[in-house]
């Protein structure tokens, strides 16, 4: 049975982090306007134990978000944990369990702002259990910071983590090779990472002459806000001279809306609240909306982000909103807003070109892993292997093949095993993108060509 949460406040619903009053309130006195700044949404992504969580914690508090008194609060926590290095981690890391084992499980939200820009953080899990939830996050994000330790090297979730965010969509994309104090600031073993890292990114697709590679230490501060005396052989721009040459992807408001429901809560004296992101269209109180599959309809009463009130919401923002005629039961997680007059596409079956990315053994007709769309899981069972594609030529390789294998790239038809939102990528290239899991792995990753629209 579900329980409830009855939470105070509305944003710190829809944000989900750990927020003192000290830092609630210094956020409010510094509080920024988000319409005067282009808005970015930004996943920090790769394998666990690199310095994500350190790396976002140390940013924000560069960028005067998190108070002093509030750091010095986590730093004395994670030394009575035996955690004596965490504290910027603690930022992000909200819940008990994540402290506690010193993992990032869930997808958290966080702004700050720069000169140029104004950003919506996603910190994305990095440990290979959770990548369910870094696939949500990196879904949701408009340019990624890949984060790759210097001592380690490339692993085996920067490989996944790269190619998922190239899969899913994310262009723009900046790399941080982090822990530079921990080799005492090595040039030559710096330039072997990042020729390591520079040959995956290569090697999936990404133009190396648009990626910024940056020397950090998350946890000295190094090149973060200022130019790092420690590593003076590095002449590039800092991590946030980089982010100020992120630019905004054009919005997609002149297509239908289109949300997909992260959460669903309920709260007390204000009614029912999903939490999700705009992905195509506009967003306004009084707007009538169906939610698929379940096909329930209300009406926006107010919409928040973080702690301010909308008038509107368009394309990238990451929004809580109240609905009136919805109850608790109604929605779910995975579920698709939209318009009455244009709702989301349930599929019946559809088709999708997809490339094979590990796999022990032959996927043939009949495998069924699970599917992540969105904010949707759902297994779905190959019915037809229609064509095997040359990757280099985009020709057709072998009509019907009998199975498919690592490195294939090929046109299938699934079925799903219960309702599903999804939509064709030329369409609504957000919800038409997906990662397949199976075995604890990504299996493959892939996009929508056509869909058999069921009956509702």
């Amino acid at each position: 049975m579900r329980v409830e949460p009855i939470f105070i406040d509305l944003n710190t619903l829809l944000i989900r982090i750990y927020d003192s009053v000290n830092n609630y309130e210094a956020r409010q006195k510094g509080g920024i306007n988000m319409a005067e700044k282009p808005h970015i949404n930004l996943v920090f992504i790769g394998h666990v134990d690199h310095g994500k969580s350190t790396l976002v914690g140390r940013l924000l508090y560069e960028l005067g978000e998190v108070p002093e008194q509030v750091l010095k609060k986590y730093k004395d926590e994670a030394e009575k944990l035996g955690k004596g290095t965490f504290e910027f981690a603690w930022v992000m890391d909200s819940l008990k369990d994540e402290r506690e084992r010193g993992l990032t499980i869930d997808v958290a939200h966080k702004k700050f702002s720069t000169n140029k820009n104004f950003f919506t953080i996603i910190d994305a899990p990095g440990h290979r259990d959770f990548v369910k939830n870094m696939i949500t996050g990196t879904s949701q994000a408009d340019a990624a910071v890949l984060v790759c330790s210097v001592k380690d090297g490339v692993q085996p979730q920067t490989k996944e983590h790269a190619f998922l965010a190239k899969t899913l969509g994310v262009r723009q994309l900046i790399v941080a090779v982090n822990k530079m104090d921990a080799i005492n600031y090595d040039e030559s073993k710096y330039k072997e990472v990042e020729e390591q890292v520079g040959n995956l990114l290569k090697s999936i697709g990404y133009k190396l002459d648009e990626v910024p590679f940056i020397p950090t230490s998350a946890y000295k501060g190094d090149n973060l806000k200022e130019k790092s005396a420690n590593i003076s052989w590095y002449k590039g721009p800092t991590l946030i001279e980089a982010l100020d040459k992120l630019t905004v992807p054009a919005k997609p408001i002149d297509k239908a809306l289109r949300l997909p429901i992260q959460d669903v809560y309920t709260i007390t004296g204000v009614g029912t609240v999903p939490v999700g992101r705009v992905e195509t269209g506009v967003m306004k109180p009084g707007q009538k909306l169906v939610f698929m599959p379940s096909g329930a309809t209300g009406e926006i009463k107010t919409i928040e982000m973080h702690h301010e009130q909308l008038s509107v919401a368009n394309p990238g923002d990451n929004v809580g909103f109240n609905v009136r005629g919805v109850g608790k039961n109604d929605l779910k997680r995975g579920d698709v807003g939209g318009p009455v007059d244009n709702p989301p596409t349930v599929a019946e079956d559809f088709t999708a070109q997809i490339v094979v990315l590990q796999h022990p053994s032959a996927l043939t007709v009949g495998y069924t892993p699970v599917f992540h769309v969105h904010t949707a899981q759902v297994a779905c069972q190959f019915i037809e292997l229609v064509k095997k594609i040359d990757p280099k030529t985009g020709q057709v390789a072998e009509e019907n093949p009998q199975f498919l294998k690592t490195g294939d790239v090929a046109v299938v038809k699934v079925k799903p095993t219960k309702l599903l939102c999804i939509e064709k990528a030329k369409d609504f290239p957000q919800l038409g993108r997906f990662a397949i899991r199976d075995m604890g792995k990504t299996v493959a990753a892939g996009m929508v060509i056509d869909i058999t629209p069921k009956k509702i």
